[in-house]
């Protein structure tokens, strides 16, 4: 059985930075693609970032990029975000989602993993 951990979260103040990281286990585990996902209080789940596991390659919700960067470890197994200038509106809970096939993408649906989320929460 795959799980996926997410640890980092916290509260930090606006402007300051995070660094997630979503750790998988399970003999099983293989993806295509990984991705973060975030849900602030009373709102729908939002796409932030995803990265094709074998070739590296990215991708980001418009408003994020330059602020937040995916990366993969080197133990293969990890999953990070890096998180720089935050502000309030980035409060939420933050998830990691992995993707067996590589037909998931930003909508969420899809993906056969998910963490069980890490909360984030910038102080004005």
């Amino acid at each position: 059985q795959v799980q996926l951990v997410e640890f980092g979260g916290g509260v930090v103040q606006a402007g300051g930075s995070l660094r997630l990281s979503c750790a998988a286990s399970g003999r099983a585990f293989s993806v295509y693609r990984m991705a973060w996902f975030r849900q602030a209080p009373g709102k729908e789940r939002e796409f932030v970032a995803l990265i094709n596991w074998g070739c590296g390659d990215t991708y980001y919700t418009r408003s994020l990029k330059g602020r937040f960067t995916i990366s993969r470890g080197n133990t293969k197994n990890t999953l990070w975000l890096q998180m720089n200038n935050l502000k309030p509106e980035d409060t939420a809970v933050y998830y990691c989602a992995g993707d067996r096939e590589g037909d998931a993408g930003s909508s969420g649906i899809r993906y056969d993993y998910w963490g069980q989320g890490t909360q984030v929460t910038v102080s004005s």
